[in-house]
């Protein structure tokens, strides 16, 4: 008798990946909903806000999302005047992303709302946990993959 194969969808690590993100995505996009904004749209507005001006190259490694929907999160930011995206004065074919002060506005807003399902998650599960789930995400973008690779 041949043994039965492994179950696939209990072993993958790219479903258990996606439904947590699933879970915890739709959690931070409950809690930022009062702000106006989905967690994907914070997150850009937050590294905007640190960073400062960036090419939108820069900004989608950054955050490792792939250019064209980069630019598609960054399409209702542009006409909500969060953020300004504009050709780069020194090369015509890069565009630079831009936080607007309506933008820093509304991430102010945002950021009590954050903090309160970050708070509540590390509750949850664990603050050091928590940490340590950080650090093997992060540790995953060092794994070698160019899912963006032209």
């Amino acid at each position: 008798m041949t043994p039965a194969p492994p179950n696939t969808a209990l072993a993958c690590n790219n479903l258990a990946l996606r439904k947590a993100a699933r879970y915890l995505g739709a959690t931070y996009d409950k809690a930022l909903a009062a702000a106006g904004l989905r967690s994907t749209q914070f997150s850009i507005l937050q590294v905007l806000n640190t960073r400062g001006e960036t090419t939108i190259t820069s900004l989608a490694e950054s955050i490792a999302m792939d250019r064209t929907t980069l630019a598609s999160n960054l399409k209702p930011l542009a006409r909500e005047g969060l953020v300004t995206v504009e050709p780069s004065p020194t090369d015509r074919r890069a565009r630079i992303a831009a936080i607007t002060a309506d933008g820093q506005a509304r991430l102010a807003t945002a950021m009590p709302l954050w903090q309160e399902a970050q708070t509540k998650f590390e509750a949850a599960f664990g603050a050091d946990e928590a940490a340590a789930l950080r650090t093997s995400l992060d540790a995953v973008l060092d794994t070698g993959f160019e899912p963006w690779a032209e």
